[in-house]
């Protein structure tokens, strides 16, 4: 199996000059970028999702335990990202334990849940904004926020197809230009939209918090019903499968590696310190969300936060919390454009994409051709596809990753037991096996249409990995070169 050595990659992550991106991320720059995707409009539905349906107020205990298990994963993506400071994440870790053909199928994996990530979020956070807009009497014309597959009922009884969701186009391009012009001005941008999302957030727990009634906290872990999953220990488990997906995000902190400084420090900082600061807030988010309504009222509901706002005097909350989830939307976006673009651009440093996909910028030092690109791929894709066919945005590449990332630390550990770790990942091979047991069972509990559809672009990835990655592989080259470097 053709593996990338490491000393070949800590090359790589000391490289200077003009071909290089540039380091300009610190660790506070890094916890933003986390807490940026980590907390998005899933906060704002699932959490009353999970009450109502699985664990009742005990939601609180399903973001521990959630947290727990990303836990596992972050501290292996820590010792990677401390180790291997070069972009690509879980691509790049893959390359340099299991080899050339598995990390492609990660990158290849990964750039998808990115995509089609941002293109979901991009389509609703137009209707977000139709709805912000409308509490204000200012109306978009129908045509112009659907695709053409999509058709509306107007107020006169007629029927309007869509021309293309304009605001959804919009965004993306809009993300894309400030992702072009690099990090510095991407964390700035990222930083003041986490700063205003998290402060709503607080806002919510502080004014919500006095009004509690203890009353809706019993019973806290409500009897189960005799189904599993359907409270009781088992619905907090369920629950925690739940909400899991809030908090994936973290892992894309590990595709900034390369623009960090000092990522030896900073990397582990960056990708814990995010996972810590968002399991505060969820669980204080959700003792506050339960507290003020019965966790009953919030079945069948997706804008659970709506309801608890009823309980309090502060109507002008509901429209701060629509603005939150637009404010939030917008960071996902952009987290998302940037990790995708770090991927290609490390995959085509390996030749296993064209070069088009790792040409810099010769101001910003940015992937700028792969950004522009994929933002205007992703443009379309969100402008001229219904969010029926887009979908959610699922999460079985990222646990595909995680397990990948859990199973690197203990290869490496392994094959290079002597390199030396600023970050050591603690309890190998516990923490690792049980990231992968975790992860694997949230992967069994997706449904067959998020395998197949996982299964055909994998099939499409396969066909360019062995009609232009394989050929092209610089690692492949170097070993018939007869270098050290390729293992």
């Amino acid at each position: 199996m053709l593996k990338k050595s490491l000393a070949l990659l800590q090359r790589e992550a000391a490289e200077t000059g003009g071909n290089t991106l540039k380091r300009t991320l610190n660790g506070f720059s890094l916890i933003a970028i986390g807490i940026g995707v980590i907390i998005g409009a899933g906060l704002f539905s699932l959490t009353g999702i999970a009450a109502a349906n699985n664990a009742g107020p005990a939601v609180t205990l399903s973001f521990v335990v959630a947290a727990v298990g990303c836990a596992f994963s972050a501290l292996c993506y820590a010792e990677f990202a401390a180790l291997v400071p070069v972009s690509g994440s879980a691509y790049t870790y893959s390359y340099a334990t299991m080899g050339e053909l598995f990390a492609w199928i990660i990158g290849w994996d990964l750039v998808l849940e990115y995509s089609v990530g941002a293109a979901t979020v991009a389509i609703s956070w137009s209707q977000y904004l139709i709805k912000f807009l409308g509490k204000y009497g200012l109306h978009l014309p129908a045509q112009l926020v659907m695709s053409p597959f999509e058709s509306a009922k107007l107020a006169d009884g007629s029927s309007v197809s869509g021309y293309g969701n304009v605001p959804a186009m919009l965004v993306v391009l809009a993300i894309t230009a400030i992702v072009t012009r690099g990090t510095k001005g991407s964390a700035w941008f990222n930083a003041l939209v986490v700063a205003l999302k998290v402060a709503v957030v607080l806002v919510f727990i502080a004014l919500g918090w006095k009004y509690i009634d203890p009353a809706n906290y019993q019973p806290y872990i409500p009897a189960n019903t005799g189904n599993f999953g359907e409270f009781g220990l088992s619905g907090i488990l369920r629950g925690a499968g739940v909400i899991f997906f809030v908090f994936i995000g973290f892992d894309i902190v590990a595709t900034m590696a390369q623009e960090t400084k000092n990522p030896q420090r900073n990397m582990p900082i960056g990708i814990l310190g995010s996972l810590a600061v968002c399991t505060v807030l969820f669980v204080l988010f959700g003792h506050v969300l339960t507290g003020l309504a019965n966790y009953t009222e919030f079945k069948n509901s997706a804008a659970p936060v709506a309801i608890a706002i009823e309980k309090t005097p502060y109507a002008w909350l509901s429209s701060a919390v629509i603005l939150a989830i637009l404010i939030g939307y917008t960071s996902v976006i952009l987290v998302d454009l940037l990790g995708q673009s770090r991927v290609f651009f490390s995959m085509s440093r390996d030749g296993l994409l064209p070069p088009v996909f790792s040409k810099l910028h010769p101001t910003f030092n940015t992937p700028f051709q792969s950004s522009l690109l994929l933002g205007c791929f992703i443009a379309v894709f969100a402008g001229f596809v219904p969010i029926s066919v887009v979908g959610e945005m699922t999460s079985i590449g990222t646990l595909l990753a995680f397990v990948m990332v859990c199973l690197g630390v203990m290869i490496m550990r392994r094959t290079n037991p002597d390199a030396p770790r600023s970050f050591r990942t603690p309890w190998v091979p516990v923490v690792p096996i049980l990231g992968i047991v975790v992860c694997l069972v949230m992967m069994a509990s997706l449904p067959w249409e998020t395998w197949l559809r996982l299964f055909v672009w994998l099939a499409l990835g396969l066909a360019i990995y062995y009609g232009y990655g394989k050929k092209n592989s610089k690692l492949r080259q170097a070993q018939e070169r007869g270098d050290a470097d390729a293992q």
